[in-house]
């Protein structure tokens, strides 16, 4: 995830308040009420959920907030981010009194065989804005081992912007432009070419939804 040998990729894309170990993003402020809504409808009652890439750990929190009967794993390649995750679950346990999840896990999607260090399978794999700032790899990474990671009915859901071929909206193709601009392998992924890849291991049923500014969940399972 790298521009180059010599320059790293930063781990988000705008600066990150911070408030006693937590991480706080402004475009996570913004959004995670609306996707914690909708995940709320989509997500199986008392599901085990594996978020890859949960960045600040806010999206879960929130989605947990409202569905108590969910088990969470938060995980993210990146160090300080998984220090707030852990932050925000202390916080949200003490808060809740809900017992307190699991620890956050050191994933990067775009390692081979990431799936095979995990301590349970799940049913439900979450990613929110992921697959559009990692390479493409990542996401090829992720569908190669949801077979592993999940249980035999598991499901994936995707949240972020994708295009839409020439009907995609103005403000996702700036978007991509300036995602490849950050790094080459970055960018808006067609959705066209998420859901073959997701078919070619099986996940044929495909349920879209409609997100604020031009972004969307997309739902894809093998029922």
């Amino acid at each position: 995830m790298t521009d180059s040998k010599d320059t790293p990729s930063p781990v988000a894309l705008e600066p990150r308040q911070a408030k006693e170990g937590r991480f706080f993003s402004s475009s996570a402020g913004r959004n995670k009420l609306d996707i914690a809504q909708v995940l709320h409808d989509l997500l199986p009652q008392d599901a085990s959920v594996l978020e890859i890439g949960s960045g600040t750990g806010e999206h879960g929190i929130a989605t947990m907030s409202g569905r108590p009967d969910l088990s969470w794993q938060f995980s993210d390649p990146d160090a300080e981010s998984r220090k707030s995750q852990a932050a925000w679950i202390a916080h949200h346990s003490q808060a809740t009194g809900m017992l307190a999840q699991a620890a956050p896990l050191n994933i990067d999607a775009s390692s081979p065989d990431w799936a095979a260090s995990l301590p349970a399978r799940y049913d439900v794999i979450y990613a929110s804005n992921m697959i559009h700032i990692a390479p493409v790899e990542a996401l090829i990474g992720l569908v190669e081992q949801a077979e592993i990671a999940l249980n035999p009915n598991g499901m994936v859901f995707l949240y972020g912007p994708f295009l839409f071929e020439e009907a995609s909206a103005p403000s996702n193709l700036k978007f991509d432009s300036v995602l490849k601009g950050k790094n080459p392998a970055w960018g808006v992924r067609e959705l066209g070419f998420v859901k073959h890849i997701f078919a070619k291991k099986g996940f044929n049923h495909v349920e879209l939804r409609d997100m604020p500014k031009n972004n969307h969940i997309i739902g894809l399972s093998r029922r």
